[in-house]
Order: C-alpha cells, then sequence, then structure tokens
C-alpha cells in the first residue's frame, strides 16, 4: 500500500507539473489547448519519472538509457489514452476548463501507468 500511496503522490507531483506547464504555455504562447497539452505531458513525463525513480519504485538493475526508454514507452501508452480522454472532454464539452478536462484525464489514465511502471519499466 506504500508504494501505491507514494505512486499516487508523484502522480499529484506529475500533476502539477503538466497543469503549470500548460497554463504557462497557455498564457505565454499562442498554442492552443491540445498543442499546448503535448508540450506539457513530455514535460510532466520527464518530472515524474525522476519522482518515481526515487521516491515510489527505486532505480531499476538497468541503465538509465533503458529504463528511461521503458519509463517513456510506458509513459507515452499512458499519455496517448490521457491525451485522448482530454481532447474527448474539450470536444464534448467546449465550455469546460482545459484544467478541468486535464484532471479528469489523469485520474483516468493513472491506473495504467501504475500497473505498465511496476511490471514493465520497475520490475524487479
Amino acid at each position: 500500500m506504500g508504494r501505491l500511496f507514494r505512486f499516487t503522490l508523484a502522480g499529484g507531483i506529475g500533476f502539477v507539473a503538466d497543469a503549470a506547464a500548460l497554463w504557462l504555455l497557455l498564457a505565454a504562447t499562442p498554442l492552443g489547448a491540445l498543442l499546448a497539452r503535448v508540450l506539457s505531458i513530455g514535460f510532466a513525463l520527464c518530472v515524474t519519472w525522476q519522482v518515481n525513480r526515487h521516491l515510489t519504485f527505486a532505480p531499476s538493475s538497468r541503465s538509465v538509457a533503458q529504463e528511461g526508454a521503458r519509463y517513456g514507452g510506458v509513459g507515452i501508452a499512458t499519455s496517448i489514452v490521457n491525451y485522448l480522454v482530454y481532447c474527448a472532454i474539450l470536444f464534448a464539452l467546449p465550455a469546460l476548463p482545459p484544467l478541468a478536462a486535464l484532471a479528469i484525464a489523469s485520474i483516468v489514465a493513472m491506473t495504467l501507468s501504475f500497473l505498465g511502471y511496476s511490471r514493465l519499466v520497475f520490475d524487479r
């Protein structure tokens, strides 16, 4: 149960990083909500890899490059789910703020992320 709590904490940190990057990109650039989200997801993946590596799971026995590639693979797969849910929500509810759509989409993708990271990246 401790690992799940730490994963949720790491996800919360990643969510804040994602939301902050999205907010900054929307406020400071001409990027729309869809393109800005692609960039914010990339930033959040980098943040959560380091938090999960050092707090949730501990470094794997693989090299940093191998671990990073596996983390990126799982992260990209779950980010696609996250992004598709985000887009679907914004298209279905155009008046909903992008940050609210981000929150809902992130919750949906969290279970997939935990299963992928615990079994494919940081397995022992």
